[in-house]
């Protein structure tokens, strides 16, 4: 039990806590985040670095009335220890527990579920010309985004949005030099020339010396420290980029100093229009394991930290889908040196480390800039490349309007790998990857896929890559199998039959197949002859295979990791109705039209219907129900 967190039911208690207090409860937070990671994975090193910025926050605004977003909201967790969720921390990200992101479910402290980066900005606007239209302009409006997030398109236009509207804003950059991996790009380079300028450095020193022999906020002789260090460095910089949009720039300032962040704080409440303060921290600041490899320690394995190292349990399993889809980019990369690769800040996530290493000049990580990568690849392809865009599902679809405009409506050889497509587990509805499915497959021009296991993979790699046209492959966060006997090739819109049964078809397109034939298995234990399909294409989708098990067997049941809404057992209706097949004999198992909680991918299908026990249940239930309404009653013994 920690002795001053177990007592804050709101963070309204930090406005009285002394400098000394906040000091003290930064290293209980810290505390409470090493021993979450006893027994799970969670974001670690990102939480460690905004723990007193978080603190600063809280003890000179008031959240219950103001207004802050944090922007990623991975960064989340001090925030909810502050406010009131001490006692339920232990259940973050378990099934039923609190989430590992925003949820204003959870707290009135919590506005927006953030999970995407790069929104605060024009949403805290929003929310900022929302209160004034109201008369409620007193409200104080705080978003607070990191630098990796900061380059997003979406900022760029919500920052000249700002300029030009006045309205009082603030906007603090936390400046920890890191999204997942190292930071990328010209404002990377901005940001790094206003935080290490050697004068400045000086000045920032020698002011905050002054700042903190300062006893009472607001003080006339820290507002002119302040306004001749803002003076001079306007000169060292000419026409700052933030000031000539309009946006007044206060910094760099060090994070991890309570005493100064809250008369900053303080200070920045007096200035009308937006305000940008530039903060800098460190990510995994306090640990010394999570400081020195931040990248490492952003979602790190569990472990047990005892004087200050970090003891790792032993980890096993099998390799996932995406060390596969790594390895047969590798391969491709080296038998073509027209084959270049473009994530977007994911290198770790989607293990492109090696790749990045061994191909530089043909590596390309734009940080989270998706539309922009995606654009980038059409300029590659049209240019004779043939690039690949490895982007986690959830994010590939910020790009959607480069998809359509720079791949699909110009017909250029760009290839799309999502990561993460499906249940991605703990982190919930705003990462579950199930909507690619029928985003992707309105398009003309483009291949939409989906590898059932290992052996897939490279094959439709390999295929994308012969492709003349826009290609797209979808695989899940999860350990990729080797399905059972010999293996067809992977042909443009044919599937593969695994084995035909003749009480009923399974058509399974993608992550679960391995499911659909250990559902088939149970059923043929119970006298139940149950073919199961590899789907591999949802577009073009292979039309001979559904119109023989809609016409040979008594039912066919769907299942896909994804929306039901427009994905694959979409498609099967689609192309039934377009044969003039009857359509009652099918059933659809998918994500229904709801957003998904978090918990483990296990459990998520579970309760979906979408493990093997619940798509055996659905046959049962289709069998039971096929002498009346079997496609083909002629069909059924």
């Amino acid at each position: 039990m920690h002795k001053l967190l177990s007592q804050i039911d709101s963070a309204e208690a930090l406005r009285d806590y002394s400098v000394s207090q906040l000091r003290e409860l930064s290293a209980e937070i810290r505390d409470a985040l090493c021993n979450l990671l006893s027994d799970r994975t969670a974001h670690f090193a990102s939480n460690l670095g905004v723990v007193e910025l978080c603190l600063a926050l809280h003890s000179v605004f008031d959240f219950r009335r103001d207004r802050l977003i944090w922007d990623t909201g991975h960064q989340i967790y001090p925030h909810k220890l502050v406010t009131g969720r001490y006692h339920e921390f232990k259940s973050i990200r378990i099934k039923g527990g609190l989430m590992g992101y925003p949820n204003p479910q959870e707290s009135e402290y919590d506005l927006f579920m953030t999970g995407h980066a790069g929104s605060s900005v024009s949403t805290m606007l929003g929310l900022r010309s929302g209160d004034d239209l109201r008369g409620e302009g007193d409200r104080y409006a705080v978003a607070v985004i990191g630098d990796g997030a900061f380059p997003s398109g979406i900022v760029s236009e919500a920052l000249n949005n700002a300029g030009g509207m006045k309205k009082k804003l603030l906007i603090i950059l936390n400046d920890n030099r890191m999204s997942i991996c190292p930071r990328v790009g010209g404002m990377a380079d901005y940001l790094d020339r206003l935080r290490t300028n050697p004068f400045y450095t000086g000045l920032k020193s020698e002011i905050t010396k002054a700042l903190t022999k300062v006893p009472v906020l607001g003080d006339p002789t820290e507002r002119l420290l302040a306004q001749l260090k803002e003076g001079i460095k306007a000169g060292l910089h000419g026409g700052m980029l933030f000031e000539d949009l309009g946006i007044r720039y206060i910094g760099p300032i060090d994070g991890h100093n309570i005493a100064v962040m809250r008369k900053y704080l303080e200070m920045v409440k007096t200035q009308e229009g937006p305000v940008l303060l530039h903060v800098v921290t460190e990510k995994g600041h306090g640990f010394q394991p999570a400081a020195e490899d931040p990248v490492f320690f952003h979602t790190p394995p569990a472990f047990e930290h005892e004087n200050g190292k970090a003891i790792h349990k032993k980890k096993g399993g099998s390799k996932v889908f995406t060390d596969y889809a790594s390895e047969a980019i590798r391969a491709q990369m080296l038998a073509n040196d027209r084959v270049t690769v473009m994530t977007a800040a994911m290198c770790q996530g989607n293990k492109l480390e090696t790749i990045r290493d061994e191909f530089p000049d043909r590596f390309f990580d734009t940080g989270i800039c998706e539309s922009h990568a995606v654009a980038f690849a059409a300029g590659q392809a049209k240019a004779g490349l043939r690039p690949i865009v490895d982007i986690y599902s959830t994010f590939m679809q910020r790009s959607y309007d480069q998809i359509f405009q720079e791949v699909a409506l110009q017909d250029l050889p760009v290839v799309l790998m999502m990561d993460r497509a499906g249940l991605t587990g703990p982190d919930g509805p705003t990462h579950h990857g199930v909507f690619d499915l029928g985003y992707l497959r309105v398009f003309p021009n483009l291949v939409v896929m989906a590898p059932g296991d290992a052996y897939d993979v490279k094959a439709m790699v390999d295929f994308a890559m012969q492709h003349p046209h826009p290609s797209s492959l979808r695989y899940p966060k999860a350990a990729a199998n080797l399905l059972p006997g010999d293996r067809a090739p992977v042909e443009l819109g044919k599937a593969e039959v695994i084995h035909w049964g003749t009480d009923g078809t399974i058509l399974a397109c993608g992550s679960l197949v391995s499911e659909s034939l250990a559902a088939a298995e149970v059923l043929r234990a119970e006298g139940l002859d149950i073919g199961v399909v590899n789907a591999r294409f949802a577009k073009p989708i292979d039309r001979d295979i559904v119109r023989r098990a809609i016409t040979t067997t008594p039912f066919v049941v769907t299942v896909e990791e994804g929306a039901l809404m427009g994905g694959f057992g979409s498609a099967v209706l689609e192309a039934a109705n377009h044969d003039g097949l009857p359509t009652k004999g099918i059933r659809r198992l998918g994500i229904p039209d709801q957003f998904v909680e978090h918990g483990e991918r296990g459990e998520l299908l579970a309760d979906l219907g979408l493990d093997p026990a619940g798509i055996a249940l659905a046959c049962r239930e289709m069998a039971a129900a096929a002498p009346a309404e079997s496609n083909q009653p002629e069909a059924v013994q």
